[in-house]
């Protein structure tokens, strides 16, 4: 069994952890490819313990209760071509989260976070509906020691774009993440980001996403299940 905490700089919703950067610490701990399916909030700053299962499989838990649980499961997913990372830089011009942000201070995308603290990766539409894309250049403080981003903040970026990628003012929950990451970038490389829908079933939404390197080579790929939850507009 392991322990770790997840430190509140890495929170989604206020207290609880980025879904995708708390996938990628469970995700290394398995020797296998595995599906991790977030069956409650997983709360910052209290102690976490993972423990193995039988198969490759990995159950968090706090307190008793289960958190999440990671699956072995195959991964297929078809990415499109990434844009130019002009193209994706005015499309983050485009960002919804500028003028309505259901989340403003998630470690990934979160506008309230300043640079060396947040990831701030605001992915605006380009193309057709369905995708979204955003520049992101890794600082230092990502590093492993070695000038290669962690593989959990790999993690952690393929996570929010994906919500974005659902047109409208909605807010999500990130039921399921199943990340691949081919090898990590480097610190300081400039990035491109990618998130597109896959499918839509009543209130679950089905998205990948995507990590390019400079030379616009594919690095890391996730798909990911949300579950849309209304939101709520008061006016002024």
């Amino acid at each position: 069994m392991t322990t770790f905490t997840v430190d509140s700089r890495f929170c989604g919703p206020p207290g609880t952890a980025n879904g995708g950067y708390a996938a990628g610490l469970m995700a290394q701990h398995s020797a296998v490819k595995v599906r991790i399916r977030l069956e409650r909030p997983i709360p910052v700053q209290v102690p976490l313990e993972l423990a193995p299962v039988e198969g490759g499989g990995l159950t968090l838990t706090h307190a008793g209760q289960v958190l999440a649980r990671g699956q072995p499961a195959g991964f297929e997913l078809d990415v499109p071509a990434a844009p130019s990372y002009l193209q994706a830089l005015e499309a983050s011009r485009h960002f919804s989260g500028f003028s309505e942000h259901p989340c403003p201070g998630c470690f990934v995308c979160g506008t309230q976070r300043a640079r060396g603290d947040g990831l701030r990766i605001f992915a605006g539409r380009y193309g057709d509906d369905d995708r979204v894309a955003a520049p992101w250049v890794p600082d230092a403080g990502l590093s492993d020691g070695a000038g290669k981003v962690r593989p959990e903040f790999m993690s952690a970026v393929l996570d929010c774009p994906g919500a974005f990628a659902r047109a409208g003012l909605v807010s999500m929950l990130l039921g399921e993440f199943a990340a691949h990451i081919d090898r990590c970038v480097h610190v300081d490389e400039p990035c491109v980001v990618v998130g597109w829908t896959i499918r839509l079933r009543g209130r679950k939404f089905e998205a990948g996403t995507a990590l390019f390197d400079e030379d616009l080579e594919l690095c890391a790929r996730a798909r990911a299940t949300w579950i849309e939850r209304p939101v709520t507009v008061l006016s002024r």
